[in-house]
């Protein structure tokens, strides 16, 4: 199983014009079953936000969906958090 090295990915972005302050949050898990899900949690900085899980059934089609999500949301504007 490849997982992606960028697992887990948290993205932010911040515009104070617009009073947006919004986090985004992706990464690949393992489950009990052998499948693999995505992971992604999403909403306001400060805020617990939401969560969904999308599971796959190899770790090929969990790779594909994380990096399209990735790309998605850094084409919109978000940035990777600095570590």
């Amino acid at each position: 199983m490849q997982l992606p090295e960028a697992t887990p990915v948290h993205l932010i972005h911040v515009n104070p014009e617009l009073n947006m302050a919004r986090f985004y949050g992706i990464e690949i898990q393992p489950t009990l079953f052998g499948e693999m899900s995505v992971l992604r949690s999403w909403g306001r900085i400060g805020t617990k936000g939401r969560g969904m899980m999308v599971t796959y059934e190899d770790a090929a089609q969990a790779t594909e969906a994380f990096l399209k999500l990735d790309k998605q949301k850094r084409r919109r504007g978000y940035v990777a958090v600095p570590e």
